[in-house]
């Protein structure tokens, strides 16, 4: 079996890449920002009540109409009043755990949203997963600036485009 290797840029299509630059740009939403906060001290889900008393600006009977635009936006998942996922998070267990110190396990939606965490949380985590083709177990440090320590040699990661047909892309190890 063969795989094509290309950057991101050269995967996202230039209508692509508006689109993403849309869903950055959404990123500084408050109620976002107060949902990750969240998933980083409870690890999710994320109640709404909960997460909406904590966000200045947003008036209360706001915060579900509000999580409701982040959900159309691909940016939560929203169960009824709860937030399940807010990428790079999930509240469930997967293959994708990150360890945050000073707060234990979370997990990550996938391996390139795992590779993220360290980045967006401003500290070095600690990554345990799987191998996707051996099952191999794989578990290494990611610093906030340096990126991935002590991964095994020859380790990488690798982004496919989503199997319900859709632009979302996950990633492997």
């Amino acid at each position: 079996m063969s795989f094509e290797i290309r950057t991101a840029a050269e995967i996202l299509a230039p209508e692509s890449a508006r689109e993403w630059e849309a869903r950055r740009a959404q990123r500084a939403d408050p109620l976002l920002r107060a949902i990750w906060r969240e998933f980083v001290v409870t690890g999710g889900p994320v109640a709404l009540e909960t997460v909406g008393r904590r966000v200045d600006g947003i008036p209360p009977t706001a915060v579900r109409s509000r999580a409701m635009e982040l959900d159309a936006a691909d940016l939560i998942g929203l169960d009824g009043d709860r937030v399940e996922i807010a990428y790079p998070f999930t509240a469930r267990p997967n293959d994708f755990a990150v360890v945050l110190p000073g707060r234990g396990l979370r997990y990550a939606c996938c391996a390139i949203d795992a590779l993220g965490v360290a980045p967006m949380i401003g500290a070095p985590v600690r990554l345990q997963s799987r191998c996707h083709r051996s099952g191999a177990a794989l578990e290494f440090e990611v610093d906030p600036v340096d990126g991935p320590r002590g991964a095994p040699a020859g380790t990488l990661a690798w982004v496919e485009r989503g199997r319900r047909g859709g632009d979302r892309l996950s990633g492997y190890f």
